[in-house]
């Protein structure tokens, strides 16, 4: 090798061990579906006038997050013409919900698929569930059932089903909302109907491998997996119980009876040591333990009374034995596992004073190296800096990065997920998505 030639190598070995490589936010709740955002170079406070705005694209109602992933964007929307109302009475509307993909850089749209729907659900906006992006695919399901499999790059439709009229069923009140899970070669996906709560399907064609479990109603909760006693179980909550599935043929290994009022279960299981809590609509939580010997669970508390917490529109989140999120009458607690004390409470994060029904932030760790601290996301459209731990909830900073499009229970709210990605946030409402820059270098500049 020559000299120059040995010189480049060297300076490009250099720069990619200094150089932080961005990661993606491919699907719900980040990489590892566990809301921890792992980039290193990341501001310490927010500037002046609040964080650059990079970009912003219009798009239509909705509740579904972004996905990022390969250097683009992929959301999920809904335009119609009526006027939206969180109605309860399923009444009929028709409109069109689109699949979106745009430039990561500009926020242009690349490609776009749409299809006309009529729903009846209640709080209409709009499709629930972030695509999922995986081994050049994208998986999307919309409000009503529509589960479409997508080439990445090219936006072209490889599979799709009608799950309502594949299952004879119909959505939940509140449209479906079980952000689908990819599992090696499966796509595990909540449908419904009779025998058929949970479906695997072959993520790259599409057909079915097996089905399970009759539900009343398939709820809000997505699929989740854990390891207990030497075995994989996929971790099914829904309305009426809480279940542990072998995720490679649906064959049920245990049941434990639940039940939430109007079938709102949405949070996903929360794992603490052999321990396994969930919480739905209206106080109705529940702590169960599972087998270390054979796959198996027991109860151990449920509906404790001044205690615990019952999460409605947001993912509680843990640390050590420590949970916090947000209850459904609007205050966040910190709970202390496996006794479900609480520690203490707040309504600082979405605006303080008097807690405000379902009042919702969606909170996000970043956990690297050199930082350990969350970020919060509020239904005011607030992006918030603090740090959460048994003593308190403490606030860094605080900046208003977008407004709330949505109404419920009397005021406007923004309740959809945003995504980490790129030493950036990316969030949306009913009416825009937008980019924004969170990197270290935009505040600090160049070094």
């Amino acid at each position: 090798m020559n000299r120059r030639a040995l010189v480049a190598l060297c300076l490009f070995a250099l720069s990619t061990t200094t150089v932080s490589v961005a990661d993606d936010w491919p699907q719900w709740m980040g990489p590892k579906r566990d809301n921890v955002w792992r980039e290193e170079g990341i501001i310490e406070t927010f500037p002046d006038g609040g964080p650059k705005v990079v970009w912003r694209t219009p798009i239509a109602g909705g509740y579904a997050g972004p996905a990022v992933a390969n250097g683009r964007v992929y959301v999920t929307d809904y335009s119609t013409e009526t006027a939206f109302k969180p109605n309860f009475d399923r009444k009929s509307e028709t409109g069109t919900e689109r699949v979106l993909c745009l430039d990561e850089k500009s926020g242009k749209t690349i490609w776009k698929h749409e299809y006309p729907v009529e729903y009846s659900i209640s709080y209409p906006a709009g499709p629930r569930c972030t695509p999922t992006v995986h081994d050049g695919k994208v998986y999307a399901l919309g409000a009503h059932g529509r589960l479409i499999c997508f080439d990445a790059k090219s936006g072209k439709v490889i599979w799709e089903h009608e799950l309502t009229k594949k299952y004879k069923t119909k959505p939940a009140l509140w449209g479906y909302t079980n952000h689908p899970l990819v599992d090696g070669k499966k796509l595990l996906c909540i449908a419904g109907g009779e025998g058929s709560h949970a479906v695997a399907f072959d993520k790259d064609s599409g057909s079915e491998l097996w089905r399970t479990i009759t539900a009343k109603e398939q709820g809000y909760c997505p699929p989740v997996i854990f390891e207990a006693a030497g075995v994989r179980q996929l971790v099914l909550l829904r309305a009426d119980g809480i279940s542990g599935v072998n995720p490679e043929s649906g064959s049920v290994y245990w049941t434990v009876p639940y039940e939430a009022n109007s079938g709102s279960i949405i949070m996903t299981p929360v794992r603490y040591k052999n321990f396994v809590f969930s919480a739905g609509y209206s106080n109705k939580n529940l702590l169960i333990e599972l087998g270390t010997d054979k796959p198996s669970a027991k109860e151990v508390w449920r509906n404790l009374k001044k205690k615990a917490m019952s999460p409605v529109n947001t993912q509680p989140f843990l640390v050590d034995d420590v949970l916090y999120g947000f209850d459904q009458g609007g205050t966040m607690y910190a709970v202390e596992l496996p006794s479900g004390e609480r520690l203490w409470d707040s309504t600082e994060p979405v605006g303080g004073g008097r807690a405000k029904h379902v009042a919702t932030a969606f909170i996000v760790r970043e956990k690297t190296k050199s930082r350990d601290r969350f970020w919060l996301f509020n239904e005011s459209g607030e992006l918030i800096i603090a740090n959460l731990s048994p003593k308190g909830y403490t606030e860094s900073a605080r900046a208003k990065i977008l407004e709330p499009t949505g109404v419920a229970w009397g005021r406007k709210v923004l309740w959809s997920a945003p995504a980490f990605a790129n030493r950036r946030i990316y969030a949306r409402n009913d009416q825009e998505l937008i980019c924004v820059d969170l990197a270290r270098s935009a505040v600090e500049g160049p070094k």
